[in-house]
């Protein structure tokens, strides 16, 4: 597993034994570095040793594309209930951030990536994370593989063809799972929620993910002008 090392706005994501050449000096990481250590360069520049965060993990991550912002995440999360033990069937790896935090919540997730690049990136990004106990990623499209499993506890969806494998969802899931589809059109969206209805999920509900920061000054505080922050549309629905 990977460390943050961190000296006042420098952070850097670096794992035990590797070395690193920087302006402020040759930083050498110990192979038995523990969080919260410090860690001085070869010039005596200190950098403080930090466990990793899910959000330290979605700014250094090596990306692919838009990985799910955190709030999506934690939206998915929450709405879920994805706990330890739980099986999550993932598909749409992308960055891997979502399969690592099911992960880190004990969960164990088979996640399907169709672009073999972004998926050996995705495997990558959880030996950082230090979850490749609890994920797997396959390369490959997941509606060609909805055979052959036990039930999951979650369907968790990224794709476009999200409805192909909700229309699976009543032979997939456990009774009382959830499914999760993360769409970036409302289009796509009304079709995950006609087929969910279709095939006889329940507690269908679709929402737009919209965050905006306050702005806090001397005149008086309001929401921030600088955008809505709209990031995509989140689809709940659940097994009877």
């Amino acid at each position: 597993m990977a460390f943050l090392f961190v000296h006042e706005d420098r952070e850097y994501l670096l794992s035990p034994g590797e070395r690193l050449e920087t302006d402020l000096g040759v930083l050498e990481v110990p192979s038995d570095v523990s969080p919260g250590e410090t860690v001085e360069t070869h010039l005596g520049t200190a950098f403080i040793a930090r466990k990793l965060r899910l959000p330290d993990l979605f700014h250094h991550l090596d990306r692919t594309g838009a990985p799910m912002m955190p709030r999506d995440v934690g939206l998915v999360l929450g709405l879920t209930g994805v706990a330890t033990g739980d099986r999550v069937l993932d598909a749409g790896t992308g960055t891997g951030i979502l399969a690592i935090a099911m992960a880190r919540t004990g969960a164990e997730v088979l996640s399907f990536e169709v672009d073999a690049e972004f998926a050996e990136i995705a495997r990558q990004n959880t030996d950082v994370a230090g979850v490749t106990d609890r994920v797997e990623v396959r390369t490959g499209d997941v509606t060609e593989h909805l055979g052959g499993h036990d039930p999951f506890d979650a369907l968790t969806l990224d794709t476009a063809d999200a409805a192909a494998v909700i229309e699976r969802a009543p032979d997939l899931l456990t009774p009382g799972g959830f499914a999760a589809v993360y769409s970036p059109f409302v289009e796509d969206s009304r079709t995950v929620v006609e087929t969910a209805r279709d095939v006889g999920l329940v507690d269908v509900e679709s929402r737009e993910t919209i965050q905006r920061e306050m702005d806090f000054d001397d005149r008086g505080s309001r929401p921030s002008t600088r955008g809505v922050g709209h990031t995509g549309y989140l689809t709940i629905a659940r097994r009877p």
